[in-house]
């Protein structure tokens, strides 16, 4: 069975020693993700704005993969605040509403400080 690396090309790939996702066979793997705008190297202020970096930056590695965001079986969250539930809870639904993976949401600190949410999906490719 082939394994497939995916990269956006951040330098956090190399310098952590992860891909962006690891595909194998029918399952594509998606590490998690923070709302960095890749292109820029920036980091939104608002967890809104990151949600959707994080999501966009997802549903490229999937593409990527040959995989979709329907293929989505499985979400984390990981927000930095509770406040943050119902800010990005809409922005979500707007993506997995319909689809509506097997989720979890944890409230914790991560790697930095203007860091406030990381994604991470699992996914496995649906047969015709």
């Amino acid at each position: 069975m082939t394994r497939k690396l995916i990269s956006t090309g951040s330098p956090f790939e190399k310098t952590a020693g992860y891909s962006r996702a690891v595909v194998q066979g029918d399952w594509c793997f998606v590490s998690g993700t923070t709302g960095y705008d890749y292109a820029t190297m920036t980091m939104p202020e608002s967890v809104e704005a990151q949600a959707r970096n994080c999501l966009a930056t997802i549903s490229k590695a999937l593409e990527d993969g040959g995989f979709s965001l329907e293929d989505v079986v499985r979400a984390r969250y990981y927000i930095t605040d509770a406040a943050f539930v119902d800010l990005v809870f809409p922005i979500l639904g707007e993506a997995f509403g319909e689809i509506r993976p097997a989720a979890t949401m944890i409230v914790c600190g991560l790697n930095k400080p203007e860091m406030k949410i990381e994604i991470e999906v699992t996914a496995l490719r649906r047969r015709s």
